[in-house]
């Protein structure tokens, strides 16, 4: 929200709205949308203040008759009068950061966890490990966006634009399925039904179902088909195509809560295949024997790779 100066003489229609000098109408053509909505909350916030501390001296009141007079005052104030307002300055202020606040959504999940979410339109989402989801709940109707660190599946229910933000770019859609994994340097997007446009810094994609984008390590978008209905990681089982041998590294810390050290080999080894999410050590067979490496666990949690 931008920050305004009510002393002024142009900014004095804040103060004129929450006496009922202007109407909600009034003050949403002199503000941006934006402001306009915060507006709304710091009124709600005063409201439910004035109701839950009825018996209180109307300091806030008074302060608010003060600054739309624009006529300063020095005026001495007795001891309990002074406590009053401060006293009802703190309630009010932790009370508008509150209403400023709680309509912001965060999902996370930890190693291994996955948690499905549904939202006010009746979309779906499936959050994978180690992931975290945010959106504002407030304005959901009219702006549909959230914020993706991780990976998540989405069901999105027909209306206005769906996007996912995150580090690495957008995806935008009205109605559709689809999978977005978005961690470090690697970016993926799996269309399974409907169309996805994906927008990064410098190119845009539209995917049809069955296609797929990624950018791997800051390289150029690959582009393939993709033969499943969903994503693999949603039955339990995680899937890779000719991926470089550390990313399927991190996937396994982030599902087994491990961490495994890789120096004694070649992180850039490309690796075709999966892995179970249900057993640990079945996991790291499937993995690390295909590529003829050597894993031991030393101590609890930490796994030791090498060369055969």
């Amino acid at each position: 929200m931008k920050t305004q100066n009510l002393h002024s003489d142009k900014d004095t229609f804040l103060a004129k709205w929450l006496e009922g000098e202007l109407s909600n109408g009034e003050l949403q053509s002199l503000v941006s949308e934006a402001d306009y909505n915060a507006f709304l909350k710091i009124k709600k916030g005063i409201d439910a203040y004035e109701t839950l501390e009825a018996s209180t001296e109307t300091t806030f009141v008074k302060i608010q008759d003060e600054i739309s007079q624009k006529k300063p005052k020095v005026r001495k104030l007795n001891s309990n009068t002074w406590y009053i307002g401060i006293a009802a300055s703190i309630v009010l202020l932790f009370g508008l950061f509150t209403f400023l606040d709680d309509n912001m959504v965060t999902v996370t999940t930890n190693y291994g966890e996955q948690k499905t979410i549904a939202l006010l339109d009746g979309s779906e989402v499936v959050l994978n490990s180690k992931s975290t989801l945010t959106y504002n709940e407030d304005n959901w109707e009219t702006n549909r966006t959230l914020n993706l660190s991780g990976e998540a599946y989405f069901k999105v229910e027909k209306g206005s634009t769906f996007t996912v933000v995150t580090t690495n770019g957008d995806v935008k859609v009205l109605g559709t399925q689809f999978n977005v994994n978005s961690v470090s340097d690697f970016f993926e997007v799996a269309c399974f039904e409907g169309k996805v446009k994906v927008q990064t810094k410098n190119e845009n994609y539209v995917l049809l179902p069955a296609n797929s984008v990624r950018r791997i390590n800051g390289n150029a978008i690959e582009q393939w088909k993709i033969k499943t209905s969903n994503p693999s990681w949603i039955s339990g089982e995680r899937t890779f195509k000719s991926v470089p041998l550390k990313y399927v590294v991190a996937a396994l810390e982030t599902q087994y809560d491990i961490t495994i050290h890789s120096k004694s080999i070649d992180n850039t080894i490309i690796y075709t295949g999966s892995f179970t999410h249900n057993d640990l050590d079945t996991a790291l067979k499937t993995v690390f024997k295909s590529l003829q490496i050597r894993y031991i666990e030393k101590e609890k949690g930490n796994i030791y790779l090498s060369i055969k």
